[in-house]
């Protein structure tokens, strides 16, 4: 490790989680952390990632869709005038933020919700997106849960839902460290269950925002992370600065895919495309599941209800 690497950009490993207590793993490093740090946070998280913003372009007008982990609802205005889409989560504190995004005038439809439960009617959204929501569940199988529900929750002819999570393979411009768990005399692999450092500054105020030709920040920090989601802005910290942990799973290249898999398994979902020719009478529900894609240290799939 370089000794230049700031103090919060090391990721530290997590307390292992066990189905018993992933619950409570999930309230102390996950649930009160954002309801603490939402004002903070909600700062730092205004414009949209180019490979959601380009699967919500494609939705078609007049649907409705499910934002699962909505957060501060940053994706919620990207609906105006063309559909409709219902935010859940599970932090009130971000919820108070998603209600307003975009600065609406009329409060938008948020929900406060766990993205595990299946609370919705079978096939009730054209589409849903999942945005760094399912890497906060501490077990494989509560995050099999969460895209158990989203499947069940699409139209089975045609709902689309894009699936988006941290990667435990970080570009060049990521400043996180990932630490390493040695697994033999010879050979070591990075640790994939971790706590993320966040610093609340005491009586923050925004930066003021210098703005390239581009029209990205070139002083704000908060736009850095918005660039790179896994930056962390460098705040002097003092002893009345509070530092809070969130857990993360930092996902391996092809995990995603296999969890998605797995989920639509549990659904007796055929996995693949839809063929052109049936030979049978019996109705055949599937879904298809996209090549596993790779964005500034984010890994993301795309899966297709379809039935014959």
């Amino acid at each position: 490790m370089t000794s230049n690497t700031h103090p919060l950009n090391k990721l530290t490993v997590a307390p292992s989680a066990t189905q018993d207590d992933a619950q409570n793993h999930e309230d102390q490093y996950v649930h009160f952390v954002y309801d603490q740090i939402a004002p903070h946070f909600s700062q730092t998280r205004y414009k949209p990632w180019p490979v959601i913003a380009k699967f919500l372009n494609s939705i078609p007008s007049g649907t409705i869709g499910l934002d699962a982990g909505t957060g501060n609802g940053k994706y919620l205005p990207l609906s105006e005038g063309r559909f409709l889409m219902v935010g859940v989560d599970r932090s009130m504190g971000l919820l108070k933020f998603a209600q307003l995004a975009g600065e609406s005038a009329i409060p938008r439809d948020v929900i406060l919700g766990d993205v595990r439960d299946s609370v919705w009617r079978k096939g009730v959204f054209d589409f849903a997106i999942s945005i760094a929501t399912i890497h906060h569940l501490a077990t494989p199988e509560r995050r099999m849960d969460a895209i158990v529900s989203i499947l069940n929750s699409l139209a089975p002819c045609g709902g689309r839902a894009l699936l988006y999570v941290w990667a435990v393979e970080q570009d060049e411009l990521s400043k996180r460290v990932v630490p390493d768990v040695i697994t033999s005399d010879t050979s070591s692999t990075k640790v994939q269950d971790v706590l993320v450092p966040w610093v609340m500054q005491q009586d923050q105020k925004p930066k003021l925002k210098i703005r390239s030709r581009r029209g990205r920040s070139k002083t704000d920090p908060a736009a850095q992370e918005e660039t790179d989601p896994h930056l962390v802005e460098h705040p002097i910290v003092s002893n009345d600065s509070p530092v809070f942990q969130r857990y993360y799973h930092l996902f391996a290249p092809g995990e995603l895919t296999e969890l998605a898999t797995t989920a639509a398994t549990k659904l007796n979902l055929y996995i693949g495309p839809k063929p052109l020719e049936v030979h049978t009478e019996d109705q055949i529900h599937g879904v298809y599941i996209s090549p596993e894609g790779w964005e500034r240290s984010n890994l993301y799939v795309e899966l297709t209800r379809w039935s014959t």
